[in-house]
């Protein structure tokens, strides 16, 4: 039996709901497809538009209504991810100095995974992935880094939510794909984008799963200034070094819990 929620807020869901929907489109959506989407009358979405758009978390265009970054920004406040950023840009940059390739810091968002770091390869030409890309987990390599490097619990729910999300895949070769990028400790993987770029990534690992994922979409050719090898060790050195960075800000930050039971080494540490 499904309990009824204690307070009723229907405005407020009804604004929630419409950043849902938008959230999920890959267009534009006019005030008919939200309403068609939400099952709810043009007149119940109006004015919720004419808020959303006024506190400019969505904007209005002839195609129809598409989310700002606002909420992406607001996230992007929040002190571990702010922690995150600003410890990973100057290895970032150092990253893509020495490789010649550019580089980009991947979480999770939901069922997808979010860029909110990039460092553009140095020189007049070069590929980057723009801030607030995002891209299904299963169908990225960087999201396939955050899935791999999970718990077995935190990986079924995530995955969970990809297909509640409207993904479909083969779970078995899915999983067994995961395992063979735990096992080398990173992933490889043409685009799927772009041809011609290899997507090298790695795990920023706290309490042994992953925080984030550190890629390089690596360009080869005449122009490359170090083989895909060693921009690959160079990779793995800058997200442990990230990691190394991080490690007393989550040890800090972590639940504590009674001392008789507390894990002396990270490597006892449990799951997060």
């Amino acid at each position: 039996m499904t309990s009824k929620p204690r307070y009723q807020a229907p405005a407020l869901k009804k604004g929630l709901e419409i950043l849902e929907v938008l959230a999920s489109a890959s267009v534009p959506l006019t005030m008919s497809d939200i309403s068609a989407a939400l099952d709810r009358s043009n007149s119940e979405i109006f004015r919720m538009l004419q808020v959303l758009e006024e506190h400019r978390y969505i904007a209005r265009s002839e195609e129809g209504y598409r989310l700002t970054n606002r909420l992406f920004a607001l996230s992007m406040g929040q002190p571990p991810v702010r922690d995150l950023v600003s410890t990973a840009i100057p290895v970032m940059q150092s990253l893509a100095r020495q490789t010649g390739q550019s580089c980009h810091l991947a979480v999770v968002s939901g069922a997808e995974m979010v860029v909110i770091a990039g460092v553009d390869a140095p020189g007049l030409s070069g590929f980057a992935v723009r801030v607030g890309y995002r891209r299904p987990l299963h169908r990225s390599a960087s999201g396939r880094i955050l899935l791999a490097f999970q718990s077995a619990e935190t990986r079924a729910a995530m995955l969970e939510d990809v297909r509640a999300a409207g993904a479909d895949f083969d779970l078995p070769e899915l999983t067994a794909h995961l395992d063979t990028i735990v096992a080398d400790g990173s992933g490889a993987s043409p685009s799927p984008v772009l041809t011609g770029i290899t997507d090298l990534s790695v795990p920023v690992l706290a309490l042994q799963v992953a925080r984030a994922a550190l890629t390089i979409p690596f360009v080869d050719g005449p122009g490359a200034r170090i083989p895909l090898a060693d921009s690959r060790h160079m990779l793995r050195e800058a997200a442990e070094m990230i990691a190394d960075q991080l490690a007393p800000v989550v040890r800090e930050t972590a639940p504590r819990t009674d001392t008789s039971d507390t894990p002396n080494t990270l490597e006892e540490a449990p799951d997060a």
